[in-house]
């Protein structure tokens, strides 16, 4: 669950930068009246900090609790 938000806040995050290098408007520091202001700061951070709860992703190689294993039983010889 904490990584799903986490993920979610990441990717905002990228599309704002995304939206910084199109069009070199920055959102978040629109909304906060500039980059230095400190709910500005405090969002970046949090999107810092998302993306480091994120890597983990990267190197997960348990399997998905969701996922079901099926076998499939050979048939028995006469």
């Amino acid at each position: 669950m904490i990584q799903k938000l986490a993920l979610a806040i990441t990717i905002i995050g990228a599309l704002n930068w995304g939206v910084v290098g199109l069009f070199n408007f920055d959102v978040v520091a629109q909304f906060a009246n500039g980059h230095a202001e400190p709910v500005a700061r405090f969002f970046y951070f949090i999107v810092g900090i998302s993306g480091l709860l994120t890597l983990g992703l990267l190197f997960n190689t348990m399997q998905d609790k969701n996922t079901e294993t099926v076998t499939v039983a050979e048939p028995e010889e006469a």
